[in-house]
């Protein structure tokens, strides 16, 4: 009987040293996997990802916890989504960090009143804003929807005011001008009875050598037509880039008769030629900067310094017409309200 009681020790002594060694070399691999579970709970990617990481975390049958960086396509799809969402939201907080946006120095013409929009804001009541133009509004050349120049407009003000509710409709189609803008003003812009519309007309028409002259007119019928339903208008002239500098006496012609014609009718203007050019040529930013490879279409940061300029005015001319100061009396009574 004596003999077996030192097997047992031993055979005790061994299983702990296996329990121990087994113990040991699995540590590392659950922190990894407690690492990897925890963003995607907090960034609430998705379903898939929610559901996982509530679940009890277990080792791969091969052992391995890290898939090959070599091999992309081994990356489980929380991980990509949280990899996303790190990227998007860096360009997003950072855009303005390496090169900031300021307003021209030399300073531009004031973009004029906007009376409808004021007066919603100051009695707590929705607006909402048409943002009506072609690819520059559709927003070409970004890298994503959240830095078109509609959705970063509806952020600062949202943020300016925060008890509002605002909306911003996105109603720009590429490769459009005032003839094909004309056509579907009614039913992308005057049945929505929106409160401000943001016209960007002027570029194609450049591009494709229309008449400057039949551009204004066509505009101008708009802008009555914009007037009638008694919404704020501000016109967007044509951007500052290659491949408009390159018809030079065609867009030159396109941003005068746009800024007589916005004079005229008593609306706003934001004169974003001007204020492009003034970033390359005061401020010496490189095209690059601002403009993509294709030499007309903005980038991330055009977009985003243009809405925050554009904003900017905005929330000026709302302030303006709110304590009754700097506003020419002409502009509130000649808009049917």
């Amino acid at each position: 009987m004596s003999c077996h009681y030192p097997f047992r020790r031993v055979a005790s002594l061994v299983l702990s040293a296996v329990a121990a060694f087994v113990l040991l070399t699995s540590a590392p691999i659950w922190p990894a996997r407690a690492q990897a579970v925890q963003p995607a709970q907090q960034a609430t990617l998705s379903d898939t990802a929610t559901s996982d990481a509530a679940k009890p975390s277990a080792p791969p049958a091969s052992g391995n916890v890290a898939a090959d960086p070599a091999n992309p396509q081994q990356k489980s799809l929380p991980s990509r989504a949280i990899e996303k969402v790190k990227e998007v939201a860096k360009s997003a907080g950072d855009i303005f960090s390496r090169v900031p946006c300021l307003p021209p120095k030399g300073g531009v013409k004031k973009m004029g009143s906007l009376p409808r929009v004021a007066s919603e804001l100051a009695a707590g009541e929705p607006v909402l804003i048409v943002a009506f133009g072609s690819s520059s509004t559709q927003g070409h050349g970004s890298t994503s929807p959240d830095f078109n120049y509609p959705n970063r407009l509806a952020a600062q003000l949202r943020r300016q005011y925060p008890t509002a509710d605002i909306t911003v409709v996105n109603a720009g189609k590429g490769g459009e001008d005032a003839p094909e803008m004309m056509k579907r003003l009614q039913t992308a812009v005057l049945d929505r009875q929106p409160d401000l519309v943001i016209w960007q007309v002027g570029t194609n028409a450049v591009l494709r050598n229309l008449d400057p002259a039949e551009t204004a007119k066509l505009v101008e019928e708009g802008i009555a037509r914009i007037q009638a339903v008694g919404a704020d208008l501000v016109l967007v002239d044509p951007q500052y880039s290659p491949a408009v500098n390159a018809r030079a006496e065609s867009a030159s012609k396109m941003i005068n008769l746009l800024g007589k014609v916005a004079e005229l009718r008593h609306v706003g203007i934001f004169p974003r030629f001007e204020v492009m050019r003034d970033w390359h040529e005061k401020q010496a930013i490189p095209i690059d900067n601002f403009v993509i490879a294709d030499g007309l279409h903005m980038s991330d940061w055009g977009y985003a310094c243009f809405a925050q300029l554009l904003g900017d005015d905005i929330i000026r001319s709302v302030g303006q017409i709110k304590l009754g100061v700097h506003v020419p009396s002409d502009v509130r009574t000649y808009r049917p309200m």
